[in-house]
């Protein structure tokens, strides 16, 4: 007769669905049991990562009080790392042309807050998008994300002091903790870059340059240069 064994069908077809449906979940929970057994197995090694990375994020994120030195038209260095650059370049967005610049390049080691060179008034910000090249590159400033910071120095009055705040190959942000037109003052905490990572320093051809090639500074405690 017309259609007849239809329903069979569909009943066999419904059998079928449903143990490929009660197939699927025995080896789902098979599968769960071997993954739970290997977790509980590696469970303690775990547990030791876990730990050593809550130490090492402590001591990264790490945030010294800053001893500042008295005395006037003083630079301190933004950043905690060693000095691998002292050169004239150009700088035109902010110190308008040629400058002293002073590079100071940080490794994870090494704190990560930056303090501010002098005191004075924020009157330049500007945020530019990029790459995360190595940090060790002293050119790096060029291709990378990076943060200028421009300063118009309360000591000489006016004076300029620029600081670029540069990401690099692990560092992958860069956190300002200040705006345009905000009043800072020496050693005060500006920034923080998350990892490794470098600042360089613009200063004007007239300031006197106190940093050696090779210092280890300090943020907020160093003095890189006086202004005339």
């Amino acid at each position: 007769m017309k259609h007849s064994g239809k329903a069979a069908q569909s009943a066999l077809s419904l059998i079928g669905l449903s143990l490929a449906a009660v197939l699927v979940l025995i080896a789902m929970a098979w599968l769960g049991k071997i993954i739970g057994s290997l977790i509980i197995a590696v469970s303690g090694g775990l547990l030791v990562l876990w730990a050593l990375f809550v130490v090492f994020t402590i001591y990264f994120f790490r945030d010294p009080e800053a001893t500042v030195p008295a005395g006037k038209n003083l630079v301190l260095a933004p950043g905690h790392g060693k000095v691998d650059t002292i050169d004239t370049t150009t700088e035109n967005e902010f110190m308008g042309g040629e400058c002293q610049r002073i590079s100071i390049f940080l490794s994870v080691f090494d704190v990560h807050v930056q303090n501010a060179p002098c005191a004075g008034r924020i009157v330049f910000f500007q945020h530019k998008d990029g790459q995360y090249l190595n940090a060790m590159r002293a050119d790096c400033a060029d291709f990378n994300e990076n943060v200028l910071l421009g300063i118009e120095a309360a000591e000489p009055a006016g004076e300029k002091v620029g600081v670029r705040l540069i990401a690099g190959l692990i560092a992958r942000r860069i956190v300002p903790w200040v705006g345009k037109n905000d009043t800072i003052l020496r050693g005060e905490r500006i920034s923080l870059i998350q990892f490794g990572s470098r600042v360089n320093v613009y200063l004007p051809k007239s300031a006197t340059i106190k940093a050696k090639l090779g210092d280890r500074v300090v943020g907020g405690e160093s003095i890189l240069a006086e202004l005339a």
